[in-house]
């Protein structure tokens, strides 16, 4: 269930052929992983004609920039995320946080290609960043990203175990975070588990059911993910402070 007035950005957005792709906590919603979502993260395609739509759209809302960095493609192209807080009646307090590049995300172009549509109530398109490309946005260096990536993989798994398919068998080998559903799927898919272990190592401890080798390894798989995106966040914050010091009166 979209509330109304993430509803109404969505459907703005829509209206002025924004192309962009629904991102974070509302994301998560509409796939079945989560309950609650306030704000509306969106990835958008970073071109000159894109954001002018974009623009308009915000116009329309009433959005208003309320955190550095400014509105600027070059700092969307270098990774930074741009916020917003929308005060039109229909839309008040949503707060919109735009992206364009991602750490290990693929670029705009493909993630569009890979993109789940839905259509509301009213028959506006509601763009998601497809599952797959959603998660691996999620592997940040945020506590709460983490169960959320254990419960979007386990939803999409009752949703279709029945009558998985060997690329949705891949999918769960490949980001599964539970260590009995990746013993079950090892068990189940001996063939599809040994294809994935190369590129995803611990697949060789729930192939031999070892619980304990791959909750650690688990655990190791995420210590490395979080510790690459401080790494990677850490000139960019660099980049905000001096920005924020550029600002302060002299």
């Amino acid at each position: 269930m979209i509330p109304n007035p993430i509803r109404k950005v969505l459907s703005t957005l829509s209206t002025h052929e924004v192309r962009y792709l629904l991102m974070g906590g509302q994301a998560c919603v509409l796939y079945g992983a989560a309950e609650f979502s306030r704000d509306c993260d969106i990835a958008i395609l970073c071109d000159a004609e894109n954001i002018d739509r974009l623009k308009a759209a915000f116009t329309e809302l009433d959005a208003t920039l309320i955190a550095v960095p400014p509105f600027e493609t070059t700092y969307l192209l270098r990774g930074h995320a741009i916020h917003f807080r929308c005060r039109a009646p229909e839309a008040a307090g949503i707060r919109v946080d735009l992206m364009s590049t991602m750490r290990g995300v693929a670029p705009f172009e493909e993630l569009w290609l890979r993109r789940t549509t839905l259509t509301d109530d009213a028959g506006y398109r509601i763009e998601l960043m497809g599952l797959s490309d959603l998660i691996s946005a999620k592997k940040t260096q945020r506590d709460k990203d983490w169960p959320m990536i254990r419960r979007l993989v386990e939803a999409h798994y009752a949703l279709h175990q029945t009558n998985a398919t060997n690329d949705q068998v891949r999918f769960w080998l490949r980001e599964a975070r539970t260590p009995d559903m990746l013993i079950q799927l090892a068990a189940s898919y001996p063939d599809l588990a040994t294809e994935v272990a190369p590129r995803r190592q611990l697949i060789i401890a729930a192939t031999n059911a070892d619980r304990n080798r791959l909750e650690l390894e688990l655990a190791n798989e995420e210590q490395l993910e979080r510790k690459t995106d401080q790494q990677y966040w850490e000139p960019l914050k660099r980049e905000l402070e001096q920005i924020r010091r550029d600002r302060r009166p002299g």
